[in-house]
């Protein structure tokens, strides 16, 4: 697979073309940005370990049965996928409150849900993501309605398998985002990335935050909590 021009750069990736129109090449940086970029840094190693990490969750889910954009592992940092279209609906997913849900509703961190709440947000970093309910999403045709329920469906199938995997190893999965993309024929499938960048992962027997709310936040030992978090998954994965 030959890589060609740089096609996309964002805040934690570079996207090349290839010599096949339908596959593209991920290269992910350690650039950490937070708070819709006004804060930025550098994480030494976060590229390899989001990618890494990222690369073995897709494998696990796609053996649950969720479509997903990964084709192969190239080298650390860079990863063949199929092209798609980003579905500009990003989705959270919460198990506990934790971060900007504790903040807005007013109520402390750490109180696990009898189920699981799903909130969609506006792909738009002009408008700072701002959350949104399905009608809005129909009204600004992010998606159609069969396209959401899909979503939702696949959405809750990652987090079942997600946070058994994670209790496996020891971890609380509190939140994460997830991506969603459509391939040249439509398809509904999982993009982006699944990584300590877009979940907030907790040691379950001491609370220690081993995700980027350690950048985010100003806690230190960033580094050696994705460290933490990788050698976990390794130690468990298929």
């Amino acid at each position: 697979m030959q890589k060609k021009e740089q096609i996309y750069e964002g805040k934690a990736k570079k996207v090349f073309a290839t010599d096949d129109p339908e596959l593209l090449i991920v290269d992910y940086k350690d650039d950490a940005t937070a708070f819709n970029g006004q804060k930025k840094g550098t994480i030494a190693g976060k590229g390899v370990v989001n990618n890494r990490m990222s690369n073995a969750l897709m494998r696990l889910l796609e053996k649950k049965g969720i479509p997903t954009h990964f084709v192969r592992e190239l080298s650390e940092r860079e990863t063949l996928v199929k092209r798609v279209r980003i579905v500009p609906l990003e989705v959270i997913v919460r198990n506990l409150s934790a971060g900007s849900f504790s903040k807005r509703y007013g109520v402390e961190e750490g109180i696990p849900f009898e189920m699981p709440v799903i909130e969609f947000s506006y792909k738009n970093d002009a408008l700072g993501d701002p959350l949104l309910n399905t009608d809005h999403a129909l009204a600004l045709k992010l998606a159609t309605a069969e396209e959401i329920g899909i979503i939702r469906s696949y959405s809750l199938q990652i987090d079942r398998c997600l946070q058994s995997f994670w209790g496996e190893c020891g971890v609380t999965l509190v939140d994460f985002k997830l991506e969603f993309g459509r391939t040249a024929d439509g398809t509904l499938i999982l993009a982006d990335e699944i990584s300590p960048d877009t979940c907030r992962l907790w040691d379950s027997a001491t609370g220690e935050k081993l995700d980027k709310d350690r950048f985010r936040r100003d806690l230190g030992g960033v580094e050696e909590a994705y460290a933490e978090i990788m050698r976990r998954l390794e130690a468990h994965a298929e």
